[in-house]
């Protein structure tokens, strides 16, 4: 049996006598470990790694309580490197998390919307080439659905920066209608006034609309849409979608009575996705400290 395997029977036995007062006899021998070897590991000199893994423990358990248990072993790793300033193995800390209990919450699958015929359709020139250089140079959009209080729906329009990750703007709407999608557009542009990105979407109504090919054009910007039916062709969008509802809609569905609430939950999460959130692939850091250090 391996030394981790029986780490965790130990800690469980220890746990039970301390919270339930379980005999250890009767503990060791459903854990099938020998009681001497059990008093053996309780009455153990601490070493340094020994109380090192004890704080981290602690300070993960923390975390998870924070993010409501949104943080895989990858994400708990970066933010215990920033809160130690030190490196730690992915594996040490995935290892510390199984012993905890400690475990992220599970993506659920994303609905799907019925096809539109489209008025005005662009060739896909993204290509899935999901990379950018410098901040404003591609950006993809979308548009995906809530529910609320009995059943009643309310709808999110965002537009996400290739370069970092970051939600450049965003609009939430009772109706999935035009204006929500051409708001989005003009927010952005608003925020971002010199810019000429390239901007993918998908074929939804809104995005083959005549109103919205006027924005792009009077904008100098290009259009790129994706494939029918290749949803991967927008992928770091659908890949945002399933972040958010996983770490935040699905843990508190329930308490989402009034739109206002759900309203608030939204914002709430984006400015923690945008500014707290750390990636690995952005070197550990939020998507707009990545974006401050290309200004």
């Amino acid at each position: 049996m391996t030394r981790v395997r029986l780490e965790n029977r130990y800690l469980a036995i220890q746990q039970l006598y301390e919270e339930e007062n379980f005999s250890i006899m009767l503990l060791c021998e459903i854990a099938k470990v020998a009681r001497a070897s059990y008093y053996k590991w309780l009455n153990r000199t601490p070493t340094d790694e020994d109380k090192l893994n004890k704080t981290l423990l602690e300070e993960m358990e923390n975390l998870h309580q924070k993010v409501n248990g949104i943080y895989g072993y990858r994400r708990m790793t970066m933010n215990m490197e920033r809160q130690f300033d030190r490196p730690f193995n992915h594996k040490r800390i995935y290892r510390l998390m199984n012993i905890a209990g400690i475990q992220a919450v599970i993506r659920r699958k994303k609905k799907r919307y019925s096809k539109s015929t489209p008025q005005h359709v662009a060739d896909n020139l993204l290509n899935r080439d999901f990379t950018a250089s410098k901040p404003n140079e591609k950006w993809v959009t979308d548009v995906t659905e809530f529910k609320y209080g009995m059943s009643q729906k309310a709808y999110l329009s965002a537009i996400l920066d290739l370069y970092d990750g970051s939600i450049v703007s965003y609009k939430i709407c009772t109706s999935n209608n035009n204006p929500l999608v051409f708001d989005t557009l003009k927010q952005a542009l608003e925020t971002s006034s010199d810019a000429k990105p390239l901007i993918h979407s998908d074929r939804g109504y809104q995005y083959t609309s005549p109103g919205f090919k006027y924005l792009i054009d009077n904008a100098g910007m290009k259009h790129s849409m994706s494939r029918v039916g290749r949803c991967i062709d927008n992928g770091p969008m659908e890949s945002f979608w399933g972040t958010l509802k996983c770490e935040k809609y699905y843990l508190h569905q329930k308490d989402y009575h009034t739109y206002k609430a759900l309203v608030e939950a939204i914002e709430e999460y984006i400015q923690f996705y945008n500014y707290e959130r750390y990636q690995k692939r952005l070197n550990g850091l939020s998507p707009m400290e990545y974006r401050a250090k290309a200004a």
